[in-house]
């Protein structure tokens, strides 16, 4: 075997490689302040890219447009961001007590702001993961937007094609158009994009917005004017980082104002000294799995407690959600707002409150002073989950004196992607391995296989990737993790951060007790080896339902018999 042969990288290492170019680049920029992504500068991030080609982005290194990858990205960045030539990435800095309007993507919980009509501010909360996902999604869209103004551009003096013309008009109309404006509309926008008008037709609707039902036709003539402009004027769209930002990030700034104010809530409630549990999840299974029952259930109904939930789980039924809420709250639970800017809420339940008898647990602690306190903090994002869980496990300091949480658990129940199985499935991990580098946080979960086995949902045990973007894998490198001696079952982005923020606490600061319990558990939302079960092709729906309960009633029951 020749040394060239022997040497010959694999496409899961070029992969490999590509992820941690971006990373690197993206740092780089973001120390430098600002960046042109069509520029020289965004040059190593847009290569970067086309060789990953990752599956979220479909047909990204095409000459077609990518459909469904571009629904993703629209759904994750503010309405109008690709009418904007300049994107600013701001901290918490003020702009929400201006006249500005807070625009929030459907899909992403971040503060956004339209400047004026060329400028778009995003604020950045969560930390770096944050920064990476939003450069990466901009990335897509300006690479797209460049398929565009080379298919209409004839010439180097701005002349283009019929298609482009028949488009601004049917943009510049403003209105809602009628179905033959519309399908002309469709009809010259699929030549320009080189799909077919039945696959245009199909994303469509998915794209409207409640003040705009043509914001498909918006989105494919502004992206394209931007990207005619860059190409013929030289007029390049750039991404600038505010100098606040840079000084703030890394710093724990909005973590730390977030932990507190649980804490003084806590205090207040004589709950701070209290046996204390900490929950990761959405802000409505613990409730549920506790309430909804009660609230919801007539002993009549033959319905289980799963189709209870399904039936909660619907966008029409806020009443029915509404009634459970209030019976929590007249039952033990606080909810706290999120206002320093980490986007978490949080729950607290007070267990003291609650009539076990009426619910389908069973808890047989009588003294008040050992019932436990349940803390149950919504999603974090990325390296965000280190920065909160940090900050919540730090001893606080009340009236001179030190108080240390006595925490008894952490559990982490999130989604993810799985490597075997489909989506609805359950993931059991024995250890977080961190992308890119060596670190791996092992730990004895609480939560195992067995557990789960018997409650109607397939279960798969084993080491689980937390990757620095969903958005940015491809199959090599999944089929890599898969099939390497790592026994990978899935990829998350939040599990080693979490893991490593435990372990600091309990094992190098003292902070919580060493022999603290932790339980992690993922039910999966893609499985990104499948065409067509990317993150890409939509949300679990129902399919999410029986999983999510099925993981938060296991860990509630471990929880009040402990």
């Amino acid at each position: 075997m020749s040394m060239k042969t022997k040497h010959k990288r694999t496409r899961a290492q070029q992969s490999s490689n590509a992820i941690e170019r971006m990373y690197i680049t993206m740092r780089h920029l973001f120390n430098r302040g600002f960046y042109k992504p069509m520029g020289v500068s965004g040059e190593t991030l847009r290569e970067a890219l086309l060789l990953l080609r990752p599956e979220i982005y479909g047909s990204i290194a095409e000459e077609n447009a990518e459909l469904e990858g571009l629904l993703y990205v629209i759904d994750r960045l503010p309405q109008g961001i690709e009418e904007c030539t300049y994107i600013n990435l701001t901290s918490d800095e003020g702009y929400g007590d201006s006249h500005f309007t807070v625009i929030i993507p459907p899909k992403r919980r971040r503060n956004c702001y339209r400047i004026d009509e060329e400028q778009m501010n995003i604020e950045i909360t969560r930390g770096r993961s944050e920064i990476y996902d939003i450069l990466t999604h901009l990335t897509f869209l300006f690479v797209e937007s460049h398929k565009i103004s080379k298919r209409v551009l004839i010439d180097e003096n701005g002349t283009t094609i019929r298609d482009w013309g028949k488009l601004e008009t049917a943009v510049k109309k403003g209105k809602k158009l009628t179905q033959k404006e519309r399908e002309i509309a469709i009809t010259h926008t699929a030549h320009i994009l080189g799909r077919t008008f039945n696959e245009i037709s199909q994303v469509y609707d998915q794209f409207a917005s409640t003040n705009n039902p043509e914001r498909f036709l918006n989105i494919v003539y502004w992206l394209g004017k931007l990207a005619i402009e860059e190409t013929v004027n030289n007029n390049k769209r750039t991404i600038t980082f505010s100098p606040v930002l840079r000084e703030r990030l890394g710093h724990h700034i909005h973590g730390e104002v977030w932990a507190d104010n649980i804490k003084d809530v806590l205090n207040k409630k004589g709950l701070i000294n209290r046996p204390i549990h900490i929950i990761s999840a959405n802000m409505h299974s613990v409730m549920n799995s506790i309430f909804a029952d009660i609230a919801v259930k007539s002993p009549k109904t033959k319905k289980d407690s799963f189709d209870v939930y399904e039936t909660l789980s619907l966008p029409a039924n806020t009443a029915l959600r509404q009634k459970v809420e209030t019976l929590a709250f007249k039952n033990g639970m606080t909810f706290i707002k999120d206002t320093s800017g980490t986007n978490i809420n949080v729950q607290i339940f007070d267990t003291d409150k609650i009539d076990f008898s009426k619910t389908t647990f069973t808890y047989n602690q009588d003294k008040v002073e050992e019932k436990a306190v349940i803390i149950v903090m919504d999603y974090a994002f990325g390296e965000q989950a280190y920065e909160t869980m940090d900050e919540l496990l730090k001893p606080v300091s009340f009236d001179g004196k030190n108080v240390h949480l006595d925490v008894k658990s952490i559990s982490i129940m999130g989604k993810a992607g799985i490597l075997q199985g489909g989506k609805g499935d359950v993931m059991v991990p024995s250890a977080h391995i961190f992308e890119g580098t060596a670190d791996n946080y092992p730990f004895k979960n609480e939560l195992s296989t067995q557990d789960l086995a018997d409650c109607g949902v397939a279960v798969y045990e084993g080491s689980m990737i937390t990757v620095l973007g969903t958005s940015l894998q491809n199959k090599e490198i999944l089929k890599f993790f898969k099939k390497s001696t790592w026994n990978v079952i899935g990829l998350e982005m939040e599990g080693a951060h979490y893991q490593k923020a435990i372990q600091a606490a309990a094992k190098v600061r003292g902070s919580i007790n060493e022999d603290v319990k932790v339980r992690y558990a993922y039910y999966a939302s893609d499985n990104p080896l499948e065409t067509g079960s990317t993150l890409a092709s939509g949300g679990l729906g129902a399919t999410g339902v029986k999983p999510t309960y099925v993981i938060t009633k296991k860990i509630l029951q471990q929880i009040f018999n402990q």
